[in-house]
C-alpha cells in the first residue's frame, strides 16, 4: 500500500470517531452552535434549565455514535471541574432555608445545595457540546471556514493555524527534553526544578519558533493586504441549519420550562 493510500482524507483528524449526522457539519456552523446552545444557560443559574439542557443533549450525542466510553475519555476534565465547582458553591453558595453544616465561613443551607445542584449540571450543559461538536474538526477546515464563511481577516486567521498547527510539537519537545537530560543524568531528581527548568526551555524554544515562522508567513506574502484565494471552498448546507435549529430549540425549551416551572433564576437579578 503506498504512503498516499494509507494516508487519512484531508481534514479528517485520524484518531477521533466517527460522529454521525456531524461529520458533515462545517466546523464554523458547530462553533455557532454551541454559542447558540450555551449563551441563554449562562443568562440563570436554575438547575432545571441546566437538567433539560443536558438531557437533551446525551440524547442526542447518543444517536450520533458517542459512547460512555468516549464520553469519559473526551471529557474527562469537564467531568472533573463540575463536581469541584459544585461543590465550592455548596460550602459558600447563598445560605438560604434551613442549616445543615456549618464551619468558619462554610454553611451548607438548602440555598447551597441547590446552588450547588445547579453550577454542576450547568457546567456539564456548558462544556460537552463544545468537547464533543469539535472531536473531529480538523484546524484547516475550521479555518476555511472563519475566513470564507464568518469573513474574519485573513492574517488573523492563517496566524491562528499557523500557531495551532505548532501546538502538537509542544508535546514532541517536551519528550525529547525530557529524554535528553535523562541522558546526561540530571532528570532523575528534583521534579519540581525539573519540571520548572523544562517549561522555561520550551517557552524559549516556542518564542524563537514562533518568530521563525511569522518571518517565513511574511516572506511568503501571508501578510499582504490583497484579497487571498483559497485552495479549498468551505460551503454550508443542510446539516448545518439542521445543527443550528436544534440548538435554538434546545436553549428555548430549557428556558421556557424553567419558567414554566418558575425556577428561572436570572444571574443580574
Amino acid at each position: 500500500m503506498s504512503a498516499q493510500a494509507a494516508a487519512p482524507p484531508v481534514g479528517v483528524v485520524p484518531d477521533a470517531p466517527r460522529l454521525r449526522f456531524v461529520d458533515g457539519v462545517n466546523p464554523v456552523t458547530r462553533l455557532a452552535a454551541v454559542m447558540v446552545l450555551t449563551t441563554p444557560l449562562l443568562l440563570t443559574v436554575d438547575w432545571l434549565s441546566a437538567a433539560v439542557a443536558l438531557g437533551i443533549q446525551l440524547v442526542l450525542f447518543a444517536l450520533a455514535g458517542v459512547t460512555p466510553r468516549l464520553l469519559v475519555v473526551r471529557t474527562w476534565p469537564i467531568l472533573i471541574a463540575a463536581p469541584i465547582a459544585g461543590v465550592s458553591m455548596l460550602l459558600y453558595g447563598r445560605p438560604e432555608g434551613t442549616e445543615y453544616w456549618a464551619f468558619w465561613l462554610a454553611r451548607i443551607t438548602d440555598g447551597s445545595i441547590e446552588l450547588a445542584v445547579a453550577v454542576t449540571v450547568r457546567v456539564l450543559a456548558i462544556g460537552l457540546p463544545a468537547a464533543l461538536l469539535f472531536l473531529r474538526v480538523d484546524p484547516t477546515d475550521l479555518a476555511d471556514g472563519l475566513a470564507q464563511i464568518a469573513h474574519l481577516p485573513a492574517r488573523f486567521v492563517l496566524g491562528a493555524l499557523a500557531a495551532t498547527r505548532l501546538v502538537g510539537l509542544f508535546v514532541e519537545d517536551w519528550r525529547a527534553m525530557a529524554l535528553s537530560r535523562r541522558a546526561r543524568g540530571i532528570g532523575d531528581h528534583g521534579a519540581l526544578r525539573r519540571v520548572a527548568t523544562m517549561a522555561f526551555a520550551l517557552l524559549v524554544l516556542a518564542i524563537r519558533r514562533g518568530s521563525k515562522l511569522a518571518t517565513a508567513m511574511e516572506a511568503r506574502g501571508f501578510g499582504s493586504d490583497i484579497p487571498r484565494t483559497w485552495a479549498r471552498s468551505s460551503r454550508v448546507g443542510a446539516s448545518d441549519a439542521v445543527l443550528l435549529v436544534l440548538a435554538a430549540a434546545i436553549a428555548a425549551t430549557s428556558i421556557v420550562l424553567a419558567v414554566w416551572a418558575g425556577t428561572f433564576h436570572p444571574v443580574w437579578a
